[in-house]
């Protein structure tokens, strides 16, 4: 598009670029600025016009074009002082992304000219660069994002029958030849997609962050690219390698044919900092647009507070900070339609005063929000910072990622000693952690595996991380994976049935547990990446799910796993099981049993010897009905050596059948038997005499 507009006082709401119909609206935020250019470009990424936007309202610099129409690429440059140790870098050579622009062009493309300093200066940052970074930025892109959802519904599943599915838009999709636009958003709810999810038995995906990203410098050089996508820099604009045509629809229609499917998308935001870094980092939008306001600040103002690993920190105490989270969110969920947020590093997100505040601005406001406080709302609840590690502390209605849960339940099935008590807590909803100021088992988002660390298949393949891909001397990711190899580092002929029986005894752990399940994409697979514990720049063959050569049978159990748990209500509990008499009718719920039958004591809880757990769940959200009409479970998790056991008396009229054994993973039905295969689990079900 290109032409020349007139330009108008305009309106201070909403922030961005607004088509209205008649033309567009541009508002930006700006305490600090002394002068704020639109600079507008035309389709061959010239720039055609620039003018200064002719209205402030308190922090707010705003204009309107008439005419101007969707499509219309810009973005601005920003006046102001350039005074590092006083917090400012105003440089009006730098061209900056509009924080609020809903499309991009493309990607930055790293050159010197992006840096708002002098690269060769001996002061470094101290010193502003006068080279014109436009020819080098991506620009911001006008859309109508206007959508008809027509009759296509949200699933709003409830927590307790979620199973999450965390995937990669690109990696999940990739390496499929019967789908269209591998590695697109159009792919990944493409017909085989969704074939393959709905048998699976998941009720949401969850996306590794599709909001505009960078491919960091330092990976770039290296031959490398951010395959994760931790680096935002655009929080409206879906990131453009995921688009086949380089529209927004695509994302919407990639929900639309979720939602169709009855599964709910959830996005991994990284709100708690930007891809600019640290003062040595590039100028690409908030940097040059109000340094002080957006990021939180040492004393010397010239340096960036860092809790996040990643150079910098969003300030949530400033408003404007705030209001562009908000607006954010609320725009994937109104105009793009997502379903809910896992909040990378979400403990940063909290913080006030720099200390981690489970009531503050930010959680207040999502909390009272009347869009946001109907999604599903997920924290990592940790950040690098003093205190930041908060498993258990998030309010209501944020569920969160367990990672007890993935390091107990491996060193349960690893052998180690010591660990009944601790995987009992795990099997129970870890209650220790939760079950307070009235949150339910769900607050607990179970999962053996993630993103960030082994696969599945890797947690019983390799002792040892094997990162050297990623060219940091393998000294890159986490060290103590509490994995074990079996015998043998890496592939094995020998050990493919001792391996797949340690994944079963993993997969019905998790779907036997109180809480929220959570999948990692491709374990159902038996997918490997080779050791890589940290594929966060492997972009190929060793981040990509393999769909070539994957364990049929395995993905067979993982389905019976989850739809064994969902034809059990009493797994998926909106209250916690005790084992002691609740207060609401004076009844335990929960009961911890020795393999010879006896009640689980102090001593028996404190051997470091005894690998087997037997728990028997007596109710059901707490309705007869529901007890009356199916009974009990007796669940019995075995890692030491065969083992019989003696299961309590059933009520009259009722018997105990064994219904799921990850020793005998082929068998089907209800069947009977006592002993305990070494290293299995097995399950029995309360049933009537006359049951079939």
């Amino acid at each position: 598009m290109s032409g020349h507009f007139a330009i108008r006082a305009g309106v201070s709401s909403p922030l961005g670029a607004t088509f209205d119909g008649d033309g567009v609206n541009f508002a930006v935020f700006s305490r600090h600025a002394t002068q704020v250019s639109l600079c507008l470009f035309d389709d061959e990424g010239n720039e055609s016009q620039i003018v200064r936007l002719p209205e402030r309202e308190g922090h707010v610099w705003h204009g309107y074009m008439p005419g101007m129409r969707p499509g219309q690429q810009y973005g601005f440059r920003m006046q102001g002082p350039y005074k590092p140790e006083e917090g400012h870098r105003f440089n009006p050579f730098k061209l900056l992304i509009d924080p609020y622009a809903k499309q991009l062009t493309g990607h930055p493309t790293w050159n010197d000219a992006l840096f708002g300093y002098d690269l060769k200066a001996k002061t470094k940052d101290l010193a502003m660069d006068r080279t014109d970074s436009a020819p080098y930025m991506p620009r911001s892109v006008v859309v109508d994002p206007a959508f008809t959802w027509g009759s296509s519904r949200r699933p709003q599943t409830p927590m307790s029958d979620t199973v999450f599915y965390e995937a990669h838009v690109k990696g999940l999709t990739a390496e499929r030849r019967d789908v269209d636009a591998p590695g697109t958003f159009l792919a990944m709810s493409s017909e085989p997609m969704l074939d393959h999810l709905t048998k699976l038995g998941v009720t949401a995906v969850e996306l590794l962050p599709v909001q505009a990203f960078l491919n960091d410098q330092f990976l770039v050089n290296k031959g490398l690219t951010n395959y994760w996508g931790y680096m935002t820099y655009g929080f409206f604009a879906p990131d453009p390698r995921y688009m086949q045509h380089a529209q927004i629809a695509e994302f919407q229609q990639m929900v639309a044919r979720f939602r169709s499917a009855g599964i709910e998308v959830i996005l991994d935001v990284v709100y708690n900092h930007t891809a600019e870094g640290n003062e040595l980092g590039p100028t690409l939008s908030f940097r040059g647009l109000d340094n002080a306001s957006y990021y939180l600040l040492e004393d010397d103002k010239r340096f960036y507070t860092d809790f996040t690993g990643c150079g910098n920190t969003l300030n949530f105490e400033n408003p404007f900070a705030l209001r562009l989270v908000m607006d954010s969110l609320r725009y994937w969920v109104e105009v793009m339609g997502v379903d809910g947020f896992r909040f990378d590093l979400c403990s940063s997100l909290g913080r006030t005063d720099r200390q981690f505040d489970r009531d503050g601005p930010f959680f207040r406001a999502i909390r009272q929000d009347p869009v946001l406080n109907r999604v599903k709302l997920i924290a990592e609840p940790w950040d690098l910072g003093p205190g930041g590690y908060q498993l258990g502390a998030y309010p209501a209605p944020f569920v969160e990622w367990n990672d007890k849960y993935r390091d107990d339940t491996r060193r349960f099935w690893r052998g180690d000693g010591g660990m009944v008590k601790a995987m009992a807590e795990r099997l129970a909803g870890s209650a220790p952690y939760f079950d307070h100021d009235g949150r339910a088992p769900t607050a607990s988002v179970n999962f053996l595996t993630a993103h960030d660390g082994f696969t599945l298949m890797d947690t019983v393949s390799y002792n040892d991380k094997h990162n050297d891909a990623n060219g940091e001397g393998n000294r890159d990711g986490h060290s103590n994976n509490h994995s074990d190899n079996m015998g043998h580092e890496g592939p094995s002929d020998d050990l493919v049935e001792a391996r797949a029986r340690r994944r079963r005894n993993m997969i019905a752990t998790l779907m036997l547990s109180q809480g929220t399940p959570m999948l990692l994409a491709g374990d159902e697979l038996g997918n490997s990446q080779g050791g890589n514990n940290n594929a966060y720049c492997q972009d190929n063959e060793i981040g990509w799910v393999n769909w070539s050569d994957t364990d049929e049978a395995f993905t067979a159990f993982c389905q019976k796993a989850i739809a064994f748990r969902k034809s059990h209500a009493i797994l998926r509990q909106r209250r916690f099981l005790h084992s002691r008499p609740r207060l609401i009718d004076g009844a335990p719920d929960l009961f911890w049993r020795r393999a010879d039958g006896e009640a689980m004591g102090a001593s028996d809880w404190n051997d470091a010897n005894l690998r087997v757990i037997v728990a028997e769940l007596r109710t059901a959200s707490g309705t007869p009905e529901y007890v009356e009409r199916e009974g009990a479970l007796l669940v019995v998790l075995n890692a030491g050596q065969d083992v019989d056991v003696v299961l309590p008396d059933p009520r009259p009229d009722f018997v105990w059948r064994r219904g799921f054994d990850t020793a005998q993973p082929d068998v089907v039905g209800l069947y009977q038997g006592t002993t305990i295969a070494s290293e299995s689990v097995v399950v029995f079900v309360e049933v009537r005499t006359d049951d079939p």
